[in-house]
């Protein structure tokens, strides 16, 4: 057979078994898989959802509550990534703010640039909109506290073996009073073995 022509030959065998070894599967989300060992949704969900019921299993929610007569009002301030691989704070921002509003127990604000977006449709608004559907400046609910942390890792490797320790600590402060009122923290741990 002519060179030329085996080329193309030998370049679709290729590309076809190529194809044939990708395999995609539709998974449940909430279905724990680790395949890298990383840091990943389930991760970030699990954590959420266990500082969220430390938080609000704490006294700082009665003593607000027996001061006040009303719910405190939190926003999810900033959450620092300082772990050795690339992690998406906003997920886990975002899964902390779900896991908050699922509950009731506390209000949730927007905060940086949702809120930035808000304020911004406000101002459009003031131009844009009809007289009855303007919506006011000054009119926000502010908020009692800032939950703001960071997550950490830990990783202990040799050869093909390593652990790996993510710590998540945040921490409540008392917006007004600057007073730290609930600090806790999540830790998980992988064996990655290759």
């Amino acid at each position: 057979m002519n060179f030329s022509l085996r080329l193309p030959l030998i370049a679709f065998v290729l590309f076809v078994s190529a194809c044939a070894q990708r395999q995609v599967t539709r998974i449940d989300p909430s279905e724990q898989i680790d395949i890298s060992g990383s840091w990943n949704a389930t991760d970030s969900r699990i954590t959420a959802q266990e500082l969220r019921d430390q938080i609000l299993s704490e006294k700082w929610l009665g003593n607000h509550l027996s001061s006040n007569k009303k719910k405190p009002v939190v926003i999810v301030g900033m959450i620092t990534n300082k772990s050795h691989e690339h992690i998406e704070a906003e997920t886990f921002m975002n899964d902390l703010e779900r896991s908050f509003v699922q509950t009731d127990k506390v209000g949730l604000v927007q905060s940086g640039k949702k809120r930035e977006e808000m304020r911004a449709e406000k101002a459009d608004q003031q131009t844009n909109a009809s007289q009855s559907t303007i919506k006011k400046f000054g009119l926000e609910k502010g908020a009692d506290y800032i939950l703001q942390g960071s997550i950490n890792s830990i990783v202990d490797a040799f050869k093909r073996k390593k652990t790996v320790t993510y710590l998540v600590n945040l921490e409540l402060t008392n917006i007004e009073t600057n007073e730290v009122v609930w600090i806790g923290d999540k830790k998980i741990a992988k064996y990655v073995k290759n």
